[in-house]
């Protein structure tokens, strides 16, 4: 391994705020990595290593270590690792201090920059957690595989709630049968109204546009159908009008939920609100309640109304739809509300209400992938 000099380390951090969107997956995420390096590049004056952490299309890597080369004072003493990161939104720096995995990226086999890494993950790695040293091309890939797996597991579940309903089964018992397997496991496999934020709907439609690109589209037919499951947000929607009937103008409708998850006032791509807007151009009054999230939801859709008490948004409503799954909504005694309804009627998109105590409280319950 080559002597080490006097070394600078710089993490590039992933800090794309992008929506999801064909050309912003073609190309826009990888484009601002490279302005990025070409703004970093010439205060690079000795040997330094550039440790990137975005996720990006595969095929990034050299396009940035090519910059750096021709931009930076230090030339070829500068080198390009990629860091992928792996966390979840509400738990990022749990998850950066206590990583289930480390990936470190490199172009050559013996890279004088892994030792720099190893050195600046000392305490991660001792403390036991998984690092692996692959090339760049496999470490560019592995954010993107890990949240289009995700995806897909989510919509599976997901597509077996809408057979579970047609038959009668219960999607939650098929669910922990299944996660018994340790093949599959049940982390992750909640059935619900589907996902969204800001990292899973968009590196799963990156990972498909890259795969067309590099003509394996056919490869990923999987991931399309996961998002097509995903975005079939109507089956709340039938349900709702199943229980008030096919025009739902001047119904009251009372949605928990604006978040796209819980424990945060993230609304990107919110199947929350894309439900309860499409439930408003019904013809439909909804009103929203969230812990965390009513002003960004205000903003983006001012056309709803917001209360900020979960217990009086139901006052007079019709019908209360669970759309969020925070613990707040789920501690709520169901037998405080149904006498401030006009029908005790309530629709679980998340399936952690407790159905025989919402039931024995009087209400009408009907939840995804249960009969």
């Amino acid at each position: 391994m080559a002597t080490l000099m006097p070394v600078s380390a710089v993490a590039v951090l992933g800090d794309v705020a992008a929506p999801p969107g064909v050309e912003c997956v073609r190309g826009e995420v990888a484009q601002h990595q490279v302005r990025r390096g070409r703004r970093l590049a010439p205060g690079l004056t000795t040997p330094a290593v550039v440790a990137v952490k975005s996720t990006v299309p595969v095929g990034t890597a050299p396009r940035v270590a090519e910059l750096l080369r021709e931009y930076a004072p230090a030339g070829d003493l500068v080198e390009v690792a990629w860091n992928p990161e792996f966390l979840r939104e509400s738990f990022a720096v749990d998850d950066t201090l206590r990583p289930d995995r480390l990936v470190l990226g490199f172009n050559t086999t013996h890279s004088w920059a892994e030792t720099l890494l190893r050195q600046a993950f000392a305490k991660i790695i001792e403390s036991g957690t998984s690092t692996i040293v692959t090339d760049w091309a496999t470490a560019e890939l592995a954010k993107g595989a890990a949240n289009s797996f995700l995806g897909t597991k989510i919509s599976f579940i997901n597509a077996m709630a809408e057979v579970c309903e047609k038959s009668g089964a219960d999607v939650a018992g098929l669910a922990d049968i299944l996660g018994h397997d340790h093949r599959i496991g049940r982390h992750g496999m909640r059935p619900g109204l589907g996902f969204g934020g800001g990292c899973l709907p968009k590196d799963l439609a990156g990972f498909i546009t890259r795969a067309d690109e590099l003509d394996a589209g056919q490869a990923v037919g999987i991931l399309r159908e996961a998002a097509a499951v995903n975005a079939r947000r109507q089956r709340v929607i039938d349900l709702a009008r199943e229980e008030l009937g096919s025009d739902l103008r001047g119904k009251r409708i009372t949605v928990w939920g604006a978040a796209f998850k819980p424990e945060t006032d993230d609304i990107r791509d919110s199947p929350a609100l894309a439900v309860a807007q499409a439930l408003h151009d019904f013809g439909a009054t909804v009103t929203v309640t969230d812990p965390k999230a009513l002003d960004n939801a205000r903003k983006l859709h001012p056309e709803l109304d917001y209360v900020e008490d979960p217990i009086a948004a139901v006052d007079d409503a019709d019908l209360l739809l669970h759309l969020t799954e925070w613990h707040h909504f789920t501690a709520i005694d169901p037998k405080r509300l149904a006498t401030r309804t006009t029908t005790p009627k309530v629709i679980d998109a998340r399936g952690t209400l407790n159905t025989g105590q919402w039931r024995d409280a009087g209400w009408i319950m009907r939840a995804l992938g249960r009969s």
